[in-house]
């Protein structure tokens, strides 16, 4: 069995909604379904960057437990309200944006007015209720950028006034991630897992970007913990059983049969290669320089001999 660690890909993705995606990724080495689609999954649900209201100014209210004329919800239902509208923001700067509504009605997210750095995703989102013709709310909006889950207590520094009303900031842009692990199979290998991985955003970013950030930040991290250390990367595997360079191993011309015995190699590269089941050009051709490197007896030097043979053959 081939202990090399083949690289795999995402081979198909599906469109499930405006905001859901799959990615089917296969083939991935035995028992690496579970270890990328749990990673994977953990880093979209907390690391993915965003945007969020962390903190508003309403006219009328000094503080969260208190309530405004002429408005059906409570400061804290707000609140609640606010942490679902969703923002695209253009600028590494908190953004101070404002909402006015006059009049009986939804208050809506489509009632704020936005600058030229930041963008309401969600317009429609209701935000709070005037239930007098008279009535009206005005409200300073704090939006900014961030990675995961910000509670108060970590924003009581960045208060642009003191009698802003702070609030827990949801960053993360995915909702949901699911994945599952399948078995599958290349070729004679049977024992390959394919990971599919289901991910629903809030609009602000579509699923394929958030999962290749998810992917970035993983090869970051574990870049800076690997030092100097390299490991040779495995061919892709083709639907075949190939890797990509190599013979199609059903090709049954008559060259492809020459008997290894027959290649005028070295008596001690000879013997590794029959030792180990290798018999013809076919055989040999079915496995990659790490697989060849791995052969019982079979070292670099023999791996250059038969390099060179192939090389003097024209393969």
């Amino acid at each position: 069995m081939s202990k090399t660690i083949h690289t795999p890909g995402i081979v198909k993705t599906d469109d499930l909604g405006d905001n859901q995606a799959s990615f089917v990724i296969e083939p991935l080495h035995s028992g690496y379904g579970m270890t990328l689609g749990n990673s994977i999954r953990r880093v979209l649900l907390s690391s993915i960057a965003g945007a969020a209201i962390t903190s508003f100014k309403v006219e009328g209210a000094s503080h969260e437990f208190t309530t405004i004329d002429n408005v059906k919800e409570d400061i804290v239902e707000i609140i609640l309200n606010l942490k679902g509208v969703r923002f695209r923001v253009f600028s590494d700067e908190p953004q101070t944006i404002r909402l006015s509504k006059k009049g009986a009605g939804k208050v809506t997210a489509k009632d704020i007015s936005v600058n030229s750095e930041v963008e309401v995703v969600n317009p429609n989102h209701v935000i709070a209720t005037i239930d007098n013709a008279k009535g009206s709310i005005n409200m300073d909006i704090v939006v900014e950028k961030g990675r995961g889950y910000r509670p108060v207590e970590e924003a009581g520094e960045r208060k642009v006034m003191t009698d802003m009303i702070t609030i827990d900031a949801i960053f993360s842009p995915v909702q949901r991630v699911r994945y599952k692990v399948e078995n599958t199979r290349v070729g004679q290998m049977t024992d390959l897992d394919k990971l599919i991985i289901t991910v629903e955003t809030d609009g602000t970013i579509t699923p394929r970007d958030a999962f290749e950030e998810a992917a970035a930040i993983l090869v970051n991290q574990y870049t800076a913990l690997a030092g100097q250390t390299t490991v040779e990367k495995g061919a892709p595997l083709t639907a075949g059983g190939e890797t990509e360079g190599q013979i199609d191993e059903s090709d049954d011309t008559p060259a492809l049969m020459t008997s290894i015995e027959d290649l005028n190699l070295s008596a001690r590269t000879t013997n590794a290669l029959v030792n180990n089941d290798i018999h013809t050009l076919k055989d040999l051709f079915a496995l990659s320089d790490v697989e060849l490197r791995e052969l019982k007896g079979f070292g670099s030097k023999a791996l250059d001999e038969v390099k060179e043979k192939m090389a003097e053959m024209e393969f």
